[in-house]
């Protein structure tokens, strides 16, 4: 009898541990094929998204450039007409000292006599 009850028991616990096991279908393969497919969909759109955002920063980039460019053409400029304007003062006073001394010179010499 102790065998008859050993072997019912034993019976029973392969029959729990048997029903416990997962079973295998046949749609397990598709949808690991679903998961992959989604996992492919989700790496194109981030590769998509990470294209479009260093396309973005390349177009800032080349905006900030071409502003700094701007900005240097601009205060190049401005340092030209500064010196142009030197340069012109600096003309300008020098015709001005030329003058005075032709006025001097002449103030200091004598005035011819004349005689007739």
């Amino acid at each position: 009898m102790n065998k008859l009850i050993a072997t019912l028991i034993a019976g029973l616990f392969a029959t729990a541990a048997f029903a416990q096991t997962p079973a295998t279908t046949p749609t397990a393969p598709a949808a690991v094929k679903a998961e992959a497919k989604e996992a492919k969909t989700d790496a194109k759109a981030t590769a998509k998204e990470t294209k479009t955002a260093v396309k973005a920063e390349a177009k800032t980039a080349k905006v900030e450039a071409d502003a700094k460019k701007d900005v240097a053409v601009a205060k190049a400029d401005e340092k030209a007409e500064k010196a142009d304007a030197h340069a012109k003062a600096h003309k300008t006073k020098a015709k001005a000292h030329a003058k005075a001394e032709k006025a001097e010179a002449a103030a200091a010499a004598p005035a011819p006599v004349v005689t007739k």
